[in-house]
């Protein structure tokens, strides 16, 4: 049995037991059949998914926080844990699925003006975020939001980046994605930099569930980054339900 066989039959268990869980996965399967039949690429597919998750519920709920205490724990932790591992006020940081931000608010807030860059796929999101700033009155701090269509990044300057973050991103990405991605990166990041990404973590070998959420070994994704030109780990002081690698670009 493959891993996403196993995934099923995991998902059906639960469902007997729950039947609420069996409405919602049918739901999810005939959504995803009809925004994949419109999309012409994975970023196309996914930027309607988070469009329709908005639609049905909210911003935040988009991003997998539906409550505002949990926006707010999500976005502490993250927060927390780059600024003690290695990201300083003077840094110019780069988020990918900056979404409504839950994480970037505090960046934008620590580092010095001008030196937060946002990107996302997701039109209805990042109105979300512009909503954030003004909540949070962060305007003076000049942080730059930009809507993308793919990977490439290449409005972006080259080296421009000390650090670059993605939280959630790659749990939603197929692998060739992920493997533009990390090309994109390593081309904006200084030398010495680093690029942290959280992602789901498998066992087996790689597989999806809807062409939504995508698990990886850990091997998979750091022979993809070697090949980009990076030398990586996994982060074993990260505690969270999303393992992180760190990947370096070398001096």
């Amino acid at each position: 049995m493959s891993p996403a066989q196993k995934s099923i039959s995991r998902r059906a268990v639960k469902a007997l037991r729950r039947p609420s869980l069996l409405v919602k996965h049918v739901r999810r399967t005939v959504r995803n059949r009809r925004l994949r039949r419109g999309a012409t690429s994975h970023p196309d597919f996914y930027r309607a998914v988070m469009a329709d998750d908005v639609k049905r519920r909210t911003a935040k709920g988009a991003v997998g926080t539906e409550t505002e205490e949990r926006w707010q724990a999500a976005g502490r932790k993250q927060f927390r844990f780059l600024r003690e591992n290695g990201l300083a006020p003077t840094d110019f940081l780069l988020e990918i699925g900056c979404g409504n931000l839950r994480a970037g608010r505090r960046f934008i807030r620590y580092l010095k003006p001008g030196h937060y860059t946002g990107v996302d796929i997701s039109p209805e999101i990042l109105l979300a975020a512009q909503d954030t700033i003004v909540e949070y009155e962060l305007q003076s701090k000049a942080p730059r939001l930009f809507l993308v269509s793919g990977t490439s990044l290449a409005f972006l300057a080259p080296q421009s980046f000390d650090v670059v973050h993605a939280h959630s991103v790659f749990t939603h990405t197929p692998i060739e994605v992920v493997s533009a991605y990390f090309a994109a990166v390593h081309r904006v990041l200084r030398s010495g930099g680093f690029f942290d990404f959280t992602y789901h973590h498998s066992d087996e070998g790689s597989w999806h569930v809807l062409e939504e959420d995508y698990y990886y070994p850990t091997d998979v994704l750091l022979e993809r980054a070697q090949e980009a030109g990076f030398s990586g780990q996994r982060l074993v002081d990260w505690t969270y339900s999303q393992p992180k690698i760190r990947l370096t670009k070398p001096r």
